[in-house]
């Protein structure tokens, strides 16, 4: 049982309209609000980057799902696969009730982060409101990476299309006010936001409610809490990576002034073109590399993972050539507003993405071999790495650097190549030692033990 590139471009490619959609959204949010001013701009791109904070420990719990679905697919255990569909939905409502309950302290929280007056009442709206779609967003990334580990990417890059035709039509008529609906500006984008990732949830759950199954689906509370002790490692790798990122970006950055919070938050939604498909990418290995491990064929995983690291590098490569090359023109139509607002957002922007080419091929390498670690159930060590990484080395260097030093923005970006550069070493490690192939992360499969 050998994967061709053939076998993963076409898992691949729906993965990638899927990844990529979300891509459009996060730019569409940032370009329809620009206009409204370099604040509103700042508010919109980091209360959404804030929002994925809070929500990516249970999502990523829910990217072990695929991992489930895969091996037990890959076994030929469908019924099991599908039950791991309903613990990602258990996950998704008790995601929603801690979204609920977080709610009152919002305000609060983003109070003590020293952001100006007029960015923190925009961004206190628009979380206020993304957060009340936080459980529909987890479950469709559950149902996502369900029916992804059985080889079905299609189906979910529907519910994402759907959303993005949904969140762009919605922001033009919610943002500005059209059809007669008064103009909510910030908070329309969130409305936007929240309604289409509800409507997607709700078209693929009635995909899922109405997949046939050979005999009732019984919810296994051993199985549910195996799906945690691989998830949570999981889910804490990207959270605690993601809460160092947050912290870079609200207090490195955001003490370097609204402008250059403005800048750094556009080029995160730019650089979001060259990684999401090359995420997509590499999550289609990953189910290449559970379902031969499922089959018993972990030999063939180091040459699955090695094509798709030649994709995924070809990608990102070519994409961060041309922030290289043409910088200026790429972050322009983010540089609106007031003229002498959009000149300052337009020098330091285009600045900033011609530094983010430096870490383009790292971060093809973090996205192949963590996910390939992720497929095989090596969870925990990667958390930590994350983790040490992140909060030893680049938080402190960072704020160092730049708040007491002064260095500023080129600081700042170099400091991001440093992290991520450091981070596809040692992921390359771990998948080189080889410890992935003595774990066993569906009990009893063909593969467990080589």
């Amino acid at each position: 049982m050998t994967a061709t590139l053939r076998d993963l471009l076409t898992l691949a490619w729906p993965i990638v309209v899927s990844r990529s959609t979300q891509t459009v959204i996060g730019v569409s949010d940032a370009l329809m609000v620009a206009h409204l001013g370099e604040a509103s701009l700042a508010a919109t791109t980091t209360g959404a980057m804030n929002t994925f904070t809070l929500l990516i420990l249970p999502m990523g719990v829910c990217f072990i799902v695929s991992s489930f679905s895969a091996q037990l697919h890959g076994g030929g255990d469908s019924a099991g696969a599908r039950r791991y569909g309903w613990y990602g939905l258990g996950l998704a409502v008790a995601t929603q009730l801690l979204c609920l309950v977080t709610l009152p302290v919002v305000g609060w929280a983003l109070g003590g982060l020293g952001y100006a007056p007029d960015v923190l009442a925009q961004m206190n709206d628009y979380m206020a409101i993304r957060l009340w779609g936080g459980g529909a967003a987890i479950g469709l990334e559950a149902l996502a990476n369900y029916y992804g580990g059985l080889g079905d990417t299609r189906v979910p890059m529907r519910a994402n299309v759907l959303a993005m035709v949904c969140n762009v039509g919605l922001n033009w008529v919610l943002i500005d006010g059209h059809l007669g609906v008064p103009a909510m500006g910030v908070a329309g984008a969130a409305l936007a936001s929240a309604i289409s990732s509800g409507l997607a949830f709700l078209y693929l759950f009635s995909r899922f409610w109405r997949q046939a199954t050979p005999s009732p689906v019984t919810w296994r509370w051993p199985e549910f809490g195996r799906m945690l002790r691989f998830g949570l490692p999981s889910g804490m790798n990207w959270f605690l990576e993601f809460m160092a990122f947050m912290f870079f970006i609200n207090v490195v950055v955001g003490g370097l002034g609204t402008t250059s919070l403005a800048a750094m938050m556009a080029v995160i939604q730019i650089n979001s073109v060259s990684f999401m498909p090359a995420f997509g990418m590499a999550s289609a290995g990953a189910i290449l590399v559970g379902q031969h491990i499922g089959a018993g064929f972990k030999d063939a995983v180091p040459g699955i993972a090695k094509m798709t690291l030649k994709v995924c590098a070809t990608w990102q490569g070519t994409v961060g050539l041309l922030y290289l090359l043409m910088p200026g023109l790429i972050f322009a139509p983010f540089a609106k507003g007031p003229a002498h607002e959009a000149q300052a957002l337009l020098a330091i922007g285009a600045h900033m993405l011609l530094l983010s080419s430096l870490w383009q091929l790292f971060d093809s390498g973090v996205a192949v071999f963590a996910e390939a670690l992720r497929a095989a159930g090596d969870t925990a060590w990667p958390m930590w790495a994350r983790t040490v990484l992140g909060w030893a080395f680049f938080v402190p260097g960072s704020w160092y650097t730049v708040q007491r030093l002064g260095w500023g923005v080129d600081a700042a970006m170099f400091w991001i190549v440093g992290y991520i550069g450091l981070l596809a070493l040692l992921m390359v490690l771990r998948f080189r030692a080889g410890v992935w192939r003595g774990i066993e992360l569906v009990q009893g499969a063909p593969g467990a033990h080589g």
